[in-house]
């Protein structure tokens, strides 16, 4: 019997759990490690701060669920990856041996690359749902005493759609309590033009976010390199297209929601020996989703490397979307279950993107074939359906991992929206 050891239990590492069992079908051992008892629903973090959910509503306990499915799970935090030894040391000073390892443990929030940015500092995140619980006290602050708000994504950051989303989340809320004209937006990125995503645009994202953003009177300054934060102030340098600097901007702010860079997690970037991740500590994978070093270390989700999709005057990082952690997922479990049986890795992730951005009362929806250019296909579209889609998604995620479900929601959602079943009201 193979043990097979899955460490972190988020979006990509509750379905590796799952899939990896179904796959396996109890032949072998299945083992969960989390620094944390529940499963956060990460793409509903936008929503506590204005209190439309609130964290608790977003969190699943994890340990019930497992031992149902025949998992056995481990809470407790990682401090180290041996790939030599094949173990994973553990906080408390205990290992965990494993036969294969997948590593899905998401990122670590690199907010120490800046002064002054993060919740340690003077800035909100939506990044975890305790630092969006942590938010929603500073946005009852917002509330009590009007002013400016800033939000967006620095320099490094890799993922630019929950920061829309926030943006045009509490610019509806705003509106619901007529103090809008109260509040002047603006939206500080690194992208080099709005809607870009960090995948060169999708679509007509540049056009539809753009034209959002000017219907909602909320300014922008692309290609922005936060230099630092104070109390109540952003300090921002626009570059140009060859990244030089062109301009100096210090925003005054109420409330400030920046998305971070994101490195590997401690216990990943800090491995002893090369080969197994980049000098970000990002896990290296070959098409596979398998180590070219470490063989029987696999990984998923946001912790894998993938490089830029395009050069940019500042660091632009691709985002690892739903859809193609779905399918990372899917292809590791096949091909651990491939070797288990003697036979070689074979399956792919096809590695498509697929957002739903909720503006609150609206959205955007954008699909690439594949995520990184050249594309076989893109399509984007907005209106209020992708609002309701984005709350239909939210209960029924939520509901596959209470229930302990593996199925490819995402890959059905696509087929969807290529028009193989329309969604009503689109």
């Amino acid at each position: 019997m193979a043990r097979i050891v899955i460490l972190g239990a988020g979006i990509g590492g509750v379905p590796m759990a799952y899939e990896m069992q179904e796959t396996i079908s109890g032949e072998h051992e299945v083992i969960v490690i989390s620094d944390s008892p529940t499963f956060h629903f990460v793409p509903s973090n936008p929503w506590v701060p204005p209190k439309w959910r609130t964290p608790e509503e977003l969190k699943i306990e994890l340990a019930p669920v497992m031992q149902k499915k025949g998992i056995t799970f481990i809470q407790k935090a990682a401090s180290l990856v041996d790939p030599v030894n094949n173990q994973v040391q553990l906080a408390d000073g205990s290992t965990v041996a494993y036969d294969y390892l997948v590593i899905a443990t998401g990122p670590r929030l690199a907010f120490d690359e800046i002064p002054g940015l993060g919740p340690d500092g003077y800035t909100s995140s939506i990044c975890h749902v305790d630092h969006a619980a942590i938010a929603a006290q500073d946005w009852e602050k917002l509330l009590e005493n009007t002013g400016p708000i800033v939000i967006g994504a620095v320099q490094g950051a890799s993922c630019f759609g929950p920061a829309y989303e926030y943006l045009m989340v509490l610019e509806t809320e705003l509106r619901r309590r007529k103090i809008r004209d109260k509040v002047p937006m603006t939206f500080v990125t690194s992208e080099p033009y709005i809607g870009h995503l960090g995948l060169g645009g999708v679509g007509d994202t540049k056009g539809l976010l753009e034209s959002a953003l000017r219907d909602k009177t909320i300014k922008w300054i692309t290609n922005a390199k936060v230099d630092k934060v104070t109390a109540g102030m952003l300090f921002v340098t626009e570059v140009d297209e060859d990244g030089n600097d062109k301009k100096k901007h210090e925003l005054p702010f109420k409330h400030a929601m920046l998305l971070p860079a994101f490195t590997g997690i401690d216990a990943v970037r800090h491995v002893k020996v090369d080969g197994l991740v980049n000098p970000r500590g990002f896990v290296k994978v070959d098409d596979y989703q398998r180590n070219p070093t470490f063989k029987n270390i696999y990984a998923v989700g946001v912790c894998v490397a993938i490089p830029p999709v395009e050069v940019t005057p500042l660091p632009v990082g691709t985002p690892k979307t739903g859809y193609m952690i779905e399918s990372m997922v899917t292809a590791a479990a096949h091909n651990i279950a491939n070797e288990l049986a003697g036979k070689p890795p074979s399956a792919k992730a096809t590695l498509n993107a697929l957002c739903l951005a909720d503006f609150g009362d609206s959205g955007v929806a954008f699909l690439a074939i594949p995520q990184i250019p050249p594309r076989n296909a893109t399509w984007s579209a907005e209106g209020r359906w992708v609002h309701l889609a984005k709350i239909g998604f939210e209960k029924y995620f939520m509901r596959k991992v209470r229930k302990g479900i593996s199925e490819p929601y995402y890959e059905k959602l696509m087929l969807k929206l290529l028009g193989v079943v329309r969604l009503k009201g689109e």
